[in-house]
């Protein structure tokens, strides 16, 4: 059986008293931060370390806001901001509070970072109203947690590696050429691999993301040390290879650098200045190694190989050819040539599943959503 601790809000105690909650769960009931007896202990240092996982239910719009933007006044969301273990969020609100944009945008956020959520669901609420906004009934709860508890997933005891976001390629000490990435979905893919209880390492470009929760990070800058640490993390049972890697490199960086004051070629080498004559320095391109052809080629090569096609036509015939070419398994492709869709940046993304049995197109869905559906797919094909 599971042990329960219980936190409340203030609000909380408007309902039931923490008495009520303690006689239920047998445990002594928190609900201070500035406890004399708790905090003697660093009690909210204590309770965010000992948790296996944490679940909010019912969860206000104010409690989800408060995640979102980091805020710590209160023991609940002190708890929150301490804790590395993973949370599942219930919601539970008025449908136009659950429908607000700040609402569902403190939503996307929260899923981006990993934390899970259960419901809400739509039907009569206590206000009168009728929506979506109802708590999810108890046995989805349960089986909600169920699926977040170390352990739990379908992936466990397998390895995935991942990766995410743009690569850096230096043309100076100051300037680099590189791709669009906000590293959003592959951070997402590499959460939600995490939650099925897969052992993820994931090889991340240089982005403005937090590491999602229960996972290896490496940070790195260049294809080149993408593709080291890639093959550094194998052996993997899958590998999803979302990062935007630059397909191409300053053979000469630093190139026609006069005014470097002797300094070297490479990325090691000074700004290069501009010219008084108004020429530019000419930079010679050279090829990057293709990491996603590399692990799929590779002796240890992972059970299931997934790149992704960012195409601005011809969007799914060129993923088609891309898969043989490079031979993955599967290629999510999706059109990155829509000025009405934007993907770089955006919370959402729509794509096309390539597979040896064809082509599936998906509805545009978050990208924290997009990484659920595929998660989904990579178990039934591990477990295949």
């Amino acid at each position: 059986g599971w042990h329960i601790r219980c936190l409340m809000t203030a609000s909380a105690e408007q309902f039931i008293t923490p008495l009520s909650v303690s006689a239920l769960s047998g445990e002594t009931t928190y609900t201070e931060l500035f406890s004399l007896t708790d905090e003697a202990e660093m009690g909210h240092i204590r309770l965010a370390r000992e948790a296996d996982a944490i679940v909010i239910a019912p969860a206000t719009a104010n409690i989800m806001a408060k995640m979102a933007y980091g805020f710590a006044d209160d023991l609940a969301s002190t708890v929150l901001l301490a804790t590395d273990a993973p949370i599942l969020i219930a919601p539970a609100m008025n449908p136009f509070m659950w429908a607000h944009p700040a609402t569902q945008a403190n939503q996307r956020q929260l899923k981006i970072r990993g934390i899970s959520f259960v419901g809400p669901d739509s039907g009569d609420m206590a206000c009168g109203e009728d929506g979506a906004g109802r708590l999810a009934e108890t046995p989805q709860i349960i089986n909600a947690i169920s699926h977040i508890l170390p352990g739990s997933g379908r992936l466990n005891g397998k390895t995935a590696l991942v990766t995410s976001g743009p690569t850096h390629e230096p043309i100076d000490r100051v300037r680099y050429i590189a791709n669009r990435s906000s590293g959003k979905q592959g951070h997402a893919i590499a959460a939600a691999l995490a939650r099925q209880g897969a052992k993820v390492t994931l090889i991340s470009g240089p982005v403005n993301m937090p590491p999602p929760p229960g996972v290896h990070v490496v940070a790195v800058e260049t294809a080149q040390d993408m593709l080291t640490a890639s093959l550094a993390a194998m052996p993997a049972d899958i590998a999803v290879c979302a990062a935007a890697v630059g397909d191409f490199a300053i053979a000469n960086s630093g190139a026609n650098s006069g005014a470097n004051n002797g300094a070297n070629s490479g990325s090691g080498a000074g700004k290069i200045k501009k010219s008084d004559t108004g020429d530019a320095p000419q930079l010679i391109l050279q090829q990057n190694p293709d990491i996603l052809a590399t692990i799929a080629d590779h002796k240890m090569r992972p059970k299931l190989v997934i790149g992704f096609a960012a195409e601005t036509d011809d969007v799914v015939n060129y993923a088609i050819a891309k898969r043989l070419r490079k031979k993955a398994d599967w290629i999510l492709a999706n059109d990155v040539g829509q000025d009405d869709q934007p993907v770089f940046g955006s919370d959402f993304n729509m794509v096309h599943l390539v597979t040896e049995n064809g082509v599936e197109p998906w509805p545009e869905m978050s990208k924290h959503d997009l990484a659920d559906q595929l998660v989904s797919r990579i178990v039934k094909e591990i477990s295949a």
